[in-house]
C-alpha cells in the first residue's frame, strides 16, 4: 500500500466538497446532498477494497484457506 490512496481520498473530498458547495450556494440543495452521497460511497467502495485484500493477506499468512 502507498501513499497514493490518501492522496485519492483528500482529493474526492475535496472535490465532493467544493461541488456541494457551489450547487449549496446556488439554490440546489437536494442535488448536493446527493452529490455528498455520491463522492462518500466512492470512498467508501475504495475503502473496502483495501479491507478485502488485508483479510486476503491475513488468510494467506496464517494459511486459512
Amino acid at each position: 500500500m502507498s501513499i497514493d490512496i490518501i492522496f485519492k481520498i483528500a482529493a474526492i473530498g475535496i472535490l465532493t466538497i467544493v461541488i456541494s458547495q457551489i450547487l449549496s450556494h446556488s439554490g440546489k440543495s437536494d442535488i448536493a446532498t446527493l452529490s455528498s452521497l455520491a463522492g462518500l460511497i466512492i470512498v467508501l467502495v475504495m475503502v473496502l477494497s483495501m479491507i478485502n485484500d488485508l483479510f486476503d493477506t491475513v488468510k494467506e499468512l496464517f494459511d486459512l484457506y
